[in-house]
């Protein structure tokens, strides 16, 4: 069975689709399937076998530790995004881990190591793959410019409009965003403290703006928020 679904998650990923199904196939013999639930610890960047990991349902979040040992949230991965060492450099210092942040997640994974060796047999798989890593860093990198360039309203109505196109159900101008994220993870993500991101959302409550629960995000009008 977790071989039927290995070969169709990796058919259907857009870096693979240039491979034939006999290649793929052969994919699936070095490739790990996992399935973990909210809170579980998927990977350390400290582990003695580097891998490469590929989010196939559910949402995850990428944490960093601190020189004073804090967590902070580095990327929010979500379904199709590749995350682990995809720079394919294992002499990072960086201590990093990634926590299951939905109900539950299935996720197949490549020993980096086995992963390379396909990407030297492919050559256009490796140039795929170049240009996915490359947009992916661009969309960190902008995500820290903003970081550095707004305030922290601007940053939470920035974050909530990337969110809102990501993964937001629209209806006209409507928006309904499945909530998988606490208070706290939001403020790390746009750089403030749980008490300023709080009082943000609780103005944009009370101004109509959206209506915050643990479950979902409810934004009436998508473009009272929109930036310009």
């Amino acid at each position: 069975m977790y071989e039927d679904l290995k070969y169709w998650y990796l058919r259907d990923h857009k870096l693979f689709r240039t491979l034939s199904y006999s290649q793929i196939k052969q994919l699936c013999i070095i490739t790990g399937f996992k399935k973990a639930s909210k809170g579980e610890i998927i990977y350390f960047s400290t582990s003695d076998l580097p891998r490469i990991f590929l989010l196939k349902k559910g949402n995850i979040k990428i944490v960093a530790i601190d020189e004073d040992g804090n967590e902070v949230i580095k990327d929010i991965i979500q379904k199709g995004d590749l995350f682990g060492e995809l720079t394919l450099e294992t002499d990072t210092k960086n201590e990093e881990y990634a926590k299951v942040l939905s109900d539950d997640v299935a996720i197949c994974s490549f020993l980096m190591s086995d992963f390379e060796d396909l990407l030297l047999r492919n050559p256009t798989l490796a140039l795929s793959y170049t240009k996915f890593v490359g947009l992916k860093m661009k969309r960190i990198k902008n995500s820290y410019a903003n970081l550095i360039s707004k305030d922290a309203k601007t940053r939470l109505y920035q974050f909530l409009n990337d969110w809102a196109e990501r993964e937001g159900v629209r209806d006209g101008n409507s928006v309904v965003i499945e909530n998988y994220l606490i208070q706290s993870d939001i403020a790390q993500i746009i750089c403030t403290s749980r008490q300023t991101a709080t009082q943000l959302l609780n103005e944009m409550e009370a101004n109509n703006l959206l209506a915050y629960n643990r479950k979902e995000i409810i934004i009436p009008d998508i473009t009272k928020i929109q930036l310009f």
